[in-house]
């Protein structure tokens, strides 16, 4: 896929406001370390699909204040500085005006982050057209906590991809470690909790199961098993 720089302008936005009836979108929800980000992305690569993974941007925003000195609770100034960031996505990096920063934006703390500047409505309002524009032909896969409840409303095909606290906390917490970090499961487990509660309890698009999602617990299932469940949903659905 082309690089793909989403702080676009107001024109190519209703542009692709105008292309979203005819162009399939897989909308994938579910908490922190479900492992909805892998799934997606092979689907997507088996369909030929871009692939949205929303809470880069939610954590590129958080990596952007905390330079610029912005408070994460800092609502208003979050958007604010939304509005002024050059993010390009090209493959499995992403760009933050020119700079790579895939590595730091993938981080524990940067995740930290996402979850927290992700409860502020005028963020989230911010950057609802900033993700809408990924839906180009021939398809789109989008992964996030609100992608089938308010950002693709319209998707045909919705998955709710879950696993259980201590199974996602095993999972991240191996992950970690595969990349050399210090980590101690029952703290990962600990803020594994901690953001499902805020993700679940916010004020702004909570995470929640759409009632048309297909429900898909990932805890006894591998990673290309629960790819071809989607799989099967979507051509169920399409």
């Amino acid at each position: 896929m082309s690089p793909i720089p989403v702080i676009g302008t107001a024109t190519a936005m209703k542009t692709k406001r105008r292309e979203r009836i005819t162009i399939p979108v897989i909308a994938i929800d579910g908490p922190s370390a479900s492992g909805k980000g892998t799934v997606a992305q092979r689907v997507a690569r088996q369909l030929g699909f871009h692939y949205l993974d929303s809470g880069a941007l939610y954590r590129i925003v958080a990596l952007a204040a905390e330079r610029g000195g912005i408070e994460w609770s800092d609502g208003d100034s979050l958007a604010a500085l939304a509005t002024t960031l050059q993010i390009v996505f090209e493959g499995d990096e992403i760009f933050l005006h020119g700079e790579n920063v895939s590595t730091v934006v993938r981080s524990e703390a940067m995740g930290k982050g996402a979850s927290e500047v992700a409860v502020h409505q005028a963020l989230r309002s911010q950057l609802l057209n900033v993700q809408q524009v990924f839906r180009r032909e021939p398809g789109l896969v989008a992964d996030g906590r609100d992608m089938g409840s308010v950002v693709f409303k319209d998707a045909e095909t919705k998955v709710f991809l879950t696993a259980n606290s201590h199974v996602r906390a095993e999972r991240r917490y191996k992950q970690l470690i595969g990349k050399g970090n210090h980590a101690i499961l029952a703290h990962v487990l600990a803020d594994i909790e901690a953001r499902d509660a805020r993700d679940k309890s916010r004020a702004s698009a909570p995470l929640i199961q759409c009632d048309d999602a297909l429900f898909l617990d990932t805890s006894q299932l591998t990673i290309d098993e629960a790819v071809e469940k989607v799989l099967q949903h979507y051509r169920h659905t399409n």
